[in-house]
């Protein structure tokens, strides 16, 4: 029954974290992000494919690195705006990557 509970309440914590994400509610990091990781890349796989480098996201305890990779933008885009962290007074928050 402990274990039942405390899956529960994991369960509930990692719904609610992906409700704020989606609602653009901001999570602020009080330790700056680690230097991007400079990743080599092979040729791409098509001339429509562009890379959209990786970057470091936040998991709730540490930094994790998101490898970079080829994508196929969506119609009418052309060009992959990546993502970056910012800063504030409050901590450092992520802004998303986005086609343009």
């Amino acid at each position: 029954m402990k274990h039942a509970l405390t899956a529960l309440v994991l369960a509930a914590a990692t719904l609610s974290a992906a409700v704020q994400a989606s609602a653009g509610t901001r999570i602020y990091v009080q330790i700056g992000p680690p230097t991007p990781i400079v990743e080599a890349h092979v040729v791409a796989p098509s001339p429509h494919h562009v890379w959209v480098a990786g970057y470091h996201r936040w998991d709730g305890r540490a930094y994790v690195w998101e490898p970079g990779r080829w994508a196929i933008p969506p119609a009418h885009h052309h060009a992959w705006v990546a993502g970056h962290w910012d800063h504030e007074k409050r901590g450092y928050y992520w802004i998303p990557g986005h086609w343009k």
